[in-house]
């Protein structure tokens, strides 16, 4: 295992790679040159204590982000957040130098709106093999936004600086946000082929002993099978479906329940732990909150 460099502020960054300290102790935006894609990473992990968001454009190399490798060397966003760990190999840069990396620090956002969004911007918790791919068009609309965070913070900062750069990494948000949503779009067949093997999934749990061992099956579950992060795959099943994740597996449960009232004579009980559920009572009460009404409501409905 190798070893962890906590890097907690930004001019750690900039000091490590050779650059005049930042204008601003919280926000910085590093363009993507030979300082970068020649330092020597080492064989470190590297942790960070502030959000990045970096085009990953005009370097080749490999990047590893939890239990994933990624080769960003195509020109892609990637997105992530305080404590987050990354290693990079094998970094060079190419002719089309234009990839940059913005930083920025969460006590730069903490008394704004946006602190209490920053959630809601799922793709912070994507896996690298998910990395936002944008056009040319997408790469200078979200360039030029960070060329005027750092045109905000070279100037002389007043009472109106720290407003206007979050307003502008909030914008740039919302930017992605709507390219990764025209990414689902593009993807949609593909999406459609992997929806189908959620569903084999699915099926394949509640039909082996898995449900007996382990309970009802979970958004993480599903996504280690899927090879994807829980926040990638809800997002595409809710591209997909309109429902989450977690409400796409509750919506197949309760299929699943309704089928065991239709055609055997079982107990809710019985139907109950065959399905996973620790308690029978929990089985109701999703029941009644999916349908409207209780099991046996249900099953007395039918006749």
């Amino acid at each position: 295992m190798s070893d962890i460099i906590h890097i907690k502020a930004i001019d750690q960054i900039h000091q490590s790679l050779g650059l005049p300290p930042p204008m601003h102790p919280l926000v910085s935006l590093i363009r993507i040159d030979e300082r970068v894609t020649g330092y020597e990473y080492g064989d470190f992990t590297y942790v960070y204590d502030f959000y990045q968001i970096a085009l990953k454009s005009g370097i080749k190399g490999d990047i590893t982000y939890g239990r994933n490798h990624y080769d960003y060397s195509q020109g892609s966003m990637v997105f992530t957040k305080p404590g987050q760990a990354q290693k990079y190999t094998n970094t060079e840069s190419v002719e089309d130098e234009t990839g940059w990396a913005l930083l920025f620090h969460p006590d730069l956002i903490r008394r704004s709106g946006l602190a209490n969004q920053m959630e809601s911007y799922s793709f912070f918790s994507y896996d690298t093999h998910e990395a936002l791919h944008v056009s040319e068009r997408e790469k200078r609309i979200l360039g030029e936004l960070a060329c005027q965070i750092e045109e905000e913070y070279n100037q002389n900062i007043d009472k109106h600086t720290q407003k206007l750069i979050v307003s502008n990494i909030e914008l740039m948000l919302n930017y992605c946000t709507r390219f990764y949503e025209r990414q689902f779009i593009i993807r949609q067949n593909h999406n459609l082929d992997l929806m189908e093997k959620v569903d084999a999934i699915l099926r394949d749990y509640f039909d082996s002993e898995k449900v007996l061992e382990s309970g009802l099956p979970t958004v993480k579950y599903l996504s280690q099978v899927m090879c994807m992060s829980s926040n990638y795959l809800s997002d595409m099943v809710k591209n997909a479906t309109g429902r989450n994740a977690q409400q796409y597996i509750q919506d197949h449960v309760i299929e699943r329940i309704k089928n065991a009232l239709l055609s055997t004579n079982m107990q809710v009980s019985q139907i109950a732990y065959g399905l996973g559920f620790e308690y029978p009572q929990h089985l109701s009460k999703l029941f009644k909150a999916k349908t409207g009404m209780t099991p046996i409501q249900y099953r007395n409905s039918t006749h």
